[in-house]
């Protein structure tokens, strides 16, 4: 759970708490019903997803 502060944004709150903007999708995924926020006001309490380590390749040999 996380509770946020005002002017956060789902990419903000991504880098945030999760490391990656690359995670919004998931975020806004486990809150439906924030959807249409753009901007969030203090105080909403949003779930986080659980994300799992991946290696990501860096290279396309590897």
């Amino acid at each position: 759970m996380y509770k946020t502060v005002a002017g956060d944004s789902f990419d903000s709150i991504a880098f945030k708490v999760l490391g990656s903007e690359k995670y919004v999708p998931e975020l806004v995924a486990v809150n439906p019903d924030h959807v249409q926020t753009f901007i969030f006001s203090a105080g909403v309490e949003l779930n986080i997803p659980e994300i799992t380590a991946t290696k990501e390749k860096s290279l396309p040999w590897m």
